[in-house]
């Protein structure tokens, strides 16, 4: 090889690795905030407890990885009146400032399974979201997951995924998936008065959920 070439092509080398390197140190230093947001009615119990357990599991994939629980239990707000107009209530102000100042990088939303549809809140959750769409798509890009807990292992959770997926992609955000076991999203089986922690199929996906929206997040960040 010329000798020109080849210390020209070292030089090339090194300044890629150098760049790889500054952009990995930038990664890894920026903050990423993931939210999970419970949208069930009853505060505290499976549905929050499994996003939880999904939260946790993105919490281990890097030190840089913040996260927090919005349980919207026992909160009262209605859903989308057609004006954009509301009486201050419980979105306002215990859930908009914490999806606005700034976005977070990542979402993980769940909610129960009731009559094979996302519950109430969780659509009213959903709808209230339209505020952020304008002036501008504040979550646009934003690494977002989804998990269900049912009472019967087939009892509607990739349905209530599909619904709450449908609805974000308003926002232009990006829709992943679990791993192997949870491609859709998290599936939980409420099966044990409660303790949702005994299903250990669903638990497991819960898991891949949360650490596939924290590679996404610190990918997209």
């Amino acid at each position: 090889m010329d000798r020109r070439i080849f210390l020209n092509s070292g030089l090339v080398a090194g300044a890629a690795a150098f760049g790889m390197g500054s952009q990995g140190l930038a990664a890894e230093n920026k903050k990423i905030r993931i939210l999970g947001i419970s949208c069930s009615p009853r505060k505290g119990m499976t549905t929050a407890t499994s996003v939880e357990v999904a939260l946790n599991a993105a919490k281990e994939m890097g030190s840089n990885i913040q996260t927090e629980l919005i349980d919207l239990g026992g909160m009262i707000f209605s859903g989308w009146n057609g004006t954009g107009k509301f009486k201050e209530d419980d979105f306002d102000q215990f859930v908009l400032s914490k999806l606005r100042d700034p976005a977070p990088d990542g979402l993980i939303i769940g909610s129960p399974v009731y009559f094979r549809n996302a519950s109430s809140l969780c659509m009213s959750f959903l709808e209230r979201l339209a505020t952020l769409r304008k002036p501008k798509l504040l979550l646009a890009d934003v690494a977002v997951g989804v998990l269900s807990v049912g009472a019967y292992r087939n009892g509607g959770q990739e349905m209530v995924i599909q619904q709450i997926q449908t609805a974000m992609l308003c926002h232009e955000v990006m829709i992943v998936g679990g791993k192997p076991g949870a491609h859709q999203g998290a599936t939980l089986w409420n099966s044990d008065s409660d303790n949702i922690m005994k299903d250990d199929f669903g638990i497991k996906t819960a898991k891949q959920l949360g650490t596939r929206v924290a590679e996404a997040a610190l990918h997209l960040g």
